[in-house]
């Protein structure tokens, strides 16, 4: 068997090349897809909830005199308040002045107000009196501009890059003498994560419940009639999800159907209330991630030979033994499909709870909206919305690390 010249093996690398060039080339498009749909999104989610340079861009002067301030139990020298109170005159006359008091609010409650009124009664003030009268002018207009925990809440409110909103996410505060402490003032966030794990969960097991019967049965079925029944499983996909949680809501609130049939047989002398409650919630996410339990949970049984149950009852085993031994491990890879979809999604679902949940049913993807939309307060909300991812990949590890991720089957 004689080997390659030079100029064959040269023109053999060369067509490899070629195709792996041509090969690279069709995939670049899924590439460039997942960057701008997937990466770029999490990248910027992650960057704005350390990145928040508003407070430094208004008031850098004053920052910079108070890097010069050590006691922290006592208020800033003269010439840094003299120096904010300058600030604070001339983001009045540029019409700043509300932006300076929202960032102000959220680094101490109440001060959206304050920092209005006060910048309103400097703004009255000519250079003169502003340079002699405005230090007091300020400290007269509210007891919180006396308070040193204010300026060191401005302080670490100046941070461009800070881990403060991380803080505030898990419920926690820096103490400038104790260092970081849980929040005396609201503590929310982290019993909101526990409630969203809990509903998940809950929902995750209800599927699995309802699911893993119905997949039974149609695995047992002859194909046609098992495609026909398939349909209708996969029915709601074809109903928007915004109507399908709006017939929850006829069928759950209190003059609803589900009441007025069971005060109409007598069960009930007075409809339950169950709309905008945590129950609403699990129950009509449960009905809309149903098929995301039953898909994969069919698509493996289907793929089980009948015989090994068959012959396990020849032997002599018992049917519900024989089931418990053979055919549900087989079912494993469906089943931790259909559970990690279902979990995952439930975790970050936003709509259904927005709608049916009221304020017991509500989750942290609805906090995370309000802060988005309502509060205006993105960095508060990337820092949430980062807990959360961090929060499924260690679930995924963990269920990697005790199941393994590759006996994952979807079909």
């Amino acid at each position: 068997m004689s080997s390659l010249t030079t100029s064959e093996a040269g023109q053999a690398a060369s067509a490899r090349r070629k195709k792996r060039l041509t090969a690279f080339l069709f995939v670049v498009p899924l590439l460039l897809f997942i960057l701008v749909t997937f990466v770029a999104p999490i990248g910027t989610m992650l960057w704005r909830s350390v990145h928040h340079p508003t407070v430094a861009e208004l008031i850098p002067l004053t920052l910079a005199e108070l890097q010069r301030w050590d006691d922290h139990k006592q208020l800033p020298d003269e010439k840094t308040l003299q120096v904010f109170v300058t600030e604070l005159h001339g983001l009045n006359e540029q019409r700043l002045s509300g932006k300076l008091s929202e960032e102000f609010n959220r680094a101490y409650t109440g001060m959206s107000s304050v920092v209005k009124s006060s910048a309103r009664r400097i703004g009255r003030l000519d250079a003169q009196k502003l340079e002699t009268q405005g230090v007091k002018t300020l400290l007269d207009a509210h007891r919180n501009w006396s308070k040193p925990e204010l300026w060191y809440a401005i302080e670490r409110a100046g941070k461009v890059y800070t881990y403060d909103y991380y803080l505030t996410a898990l419920d926690l505060e820096l103490h400038p003498d104790e260092g970081i402490q849980v929040r005396q003032d609201t503590q929310i966030y982290l019993q909101l994560y526990t409630k969203t794990l809990n509903m998940a969960l809950v929902i995750t097991l209800l599927c699995a419940l309802l699911g893993y019967p119905l997949a039974y049965y149609l695995a047992g079925l002859p194909s046609n009639r098992a495609n026909l029944l398939l349909v209708l499983v996969l029915l709601p996909f074809w109903t928007s999800l915004l109507v399908r949680t709006t017939s929850w809501i006829a069928l759950l609130q209190t003059n609803g159907v589900i009441n007025s049939f069971l005060m109409g047989i007598g069960l009930i002398g007075q409809p339950f209330e169950m709309l905008y409650t945590s129950f609403a919630t699990v129950v009509a996410m449960t009905h809309i991630l149903l098929p995301f339990m039953i898909l994969p949970l069919y698509s493996v049984m289907r793929g089980i030979d009948p015989s090994y149950m068959r012959a396990a009852l020849s032997l002599g085993d018992k049917p519900i033994p024989a089931f418990a031994r053979i055919y549900f491990p087989m079912t494993l890879p469906g089943l931790s499909a259909g559970a990690l979809l279902v979990f995952i999604i439930s975790v970050g679902y936003y709509i259904t709870p927005a709608l049916v949940g009221g304020t017991d049913g509500q989750m942290i993807s609805n906090i995370i909206a309000f802060h988005m939309q309502r509060s205006n307060n993105w960095e508060l909300a990337a820092a949430l919305g980062s807990l959360l991812l961090g929060l499924i990949l260690l679930l995924y590890w963990v269920y990697d690390r005790f199941v393994g991720a590759s006996n994952i089957k979807l079909g």
